[in-house]
């Protein structure tokens, strides 16, 4: 079969992680080396980019730099949060998308991102094909939060885990020090699914962690947390907690809400901001202890980005498959695919290996894959040992950062527009 030939777009949306730019040079060190690719562009911040046509040249790019992708943190072409309307209802952004595309003689799309984006690679894919546009349309997996459908993890997933159970352990002895009594709430990513905040059980089994873990996929109660809190606190004095940014009460009322109108604020894709919450349990714990005539050392502290940018605790793993992801993506649209999110398929056996498979984009699309209950303890405040044996090959091997002077050395692209040429 002939391969069709053309230019190819690649673009990033959603939260960055540590490795989603390792994702991005896969695809494109393929793209750059393929005889059927014209031209390799790069969507400045996402469908966005397009919608622009800020589109950035990346054969202009020295092979050094696009190397260095694979060590570089957050997104580096710019990603974005920006939702297309129903093509039915409105279809000026898809009308759009298809003059750029045929201006650029685009037949080889690339979309790097999460639930969402994988949603808008379906939408382009169905709209390319009913205008008679023969465009190769893929999804490239990433996700700190693990909960795409349909894979078994996520690119972004098992640096951040790693980052997350390192900082636990870090501040638990952190919180000792002085042996006078201390609750410490650590508040982590996760507005639905709790696959981060769960990644904190690995340093209680290596010294130092969290003594409770809540997440979204069970239901929270202020009274539980309390008595929880004390349970533990008049055994061992010093009491750590990671609870998910979206815990949630039996009436799916996010708790954050409790305490703030900053979740009635919504992203473009109708997604509440979340933050906050640590700060706000930490008081609400301390209030009830100083009215018990209880002293502790009380304090909320919030991962924010950090958990999702930190390139200097990336896993190897992660760094490796997030590469092979972009490869796979771009190799599987060469040979004719489209309309399919890379996944990976965890095979049996002690020793952790991983195939690729490719799935459907319209069964991706804006499903969420839950931490199982099983998984989750009786009491829905910690983690078993199901979990610790799916995530620990997630965090293994170190990164192999270039490094100047003592500090990282990211990549630095020139990021030259096509129309400046």
């Amino acid at each position: 079969m002939e391969k069709l030939k053309g230019s190819l777009i690649i673009g990033q949306s959603g939260g960055p992680t540590s490795v989603i730019n390792a994702s991005v040079q896969g695809c494109v060190e393929a793209a750059l080396n393929s005889p059927s690719v014209t031209r390799v562009l790069g969507a400045s911040h996402g469908i966005r980019g397009i919608l622009d046509d800020r589109l950035y040249d990346m054969r202009m790019e020295d092979p050094e730099e696009i190397a260095r992708m694979r060590h570089t943190p957050a997104a580096i072409l710019g990603s974005c949060r920006y939702k297309l309307a129903d093509a039915m209802t409105d279809d000026t952004d898809y009308q759009r998308l298809l003059d750029v595309f045929r201006k650029y003689d685009v037949r080889y799309f690339f979309y790097n991102g999460g639930n969402d984006s994988m949603d808008t690679c379906s939408k382009i894919s169905a709209f390319m094909s009913q205008n008679g546009y023969e465009c190769k349309v893929m999804g490239i997996p990433k996700t700190i939060d693990n909960d795409l459908a349909l894979t078994d993890h996520c690119p972004g997933y098992g640096s951040a885990a790693k980052y997350v159970a390192t900082t636990c352990m870090e501040v638990g002895l952190d919180a000792r020090a002085y042996g006078e009594g201390s609750i410490t709430v650590i508040e982590i990513m996760g507005r639905n699914a709790g696959w981060l905040t769960a990644a904190s059980g690995l340093a209680k089994i290596y010294g130092a962690g969290p003594d409770l873990i809540y997440l979204p996929e069970m239901h929270f109660d202020l009274a539980d947390f309390i008595s929880d809190v004390k349970r533990i606190y008049d055994r061992q004095r010093d009491v750590m907690v990671a609870v998910s940014e979206g815990i949630m009460d039996k009436n799916g009322t996010y708790i954050s809400s409790y305490f703030s109108d900053t979740a009635k604020d919504k992203d473009a894709f109708g997604h509440a901001q979340m933050g906050g919450l640590a700060a706000s349990l930490a008081n609400f714990a301390n209030a009830n202890f100083s009215s018990a005539k209880i002293k502790a050392k009380v304090r909320g502290i919030e991962l924010s980005l950090l958990q999702r940018c930190a390139s200097h605790m990336a896993s190897r793993t992660d760094i490796e498959e997030a590469y092979l992801a972009g490869r796979a993506a771009f190799e599987a649209a060469e040979s004719g695919v489209s309309d399919k999110m890379v996944a990976f398929r965890r095979e049996p056996g002690a020793v952790y290996s991983c195939a690729i498979e490719m799935v459907d984009l319209v069964d991706v699309a804006n499903a969420e894959k839950k931490v199982p209950r099983e998984w989750i303890n009786a009491a829905g405040n910690g983690m078993l040992e199901p979990f610790f044996e799916y995530v620990m090959p997630l965090i293994q091997g170190e990164t192999e950062q270039e490094m100047v002077n003592g500090v990282p050395r990211f990549a630095r692209l020139k990021k030259i527009m096509t129309r400046d040429m």
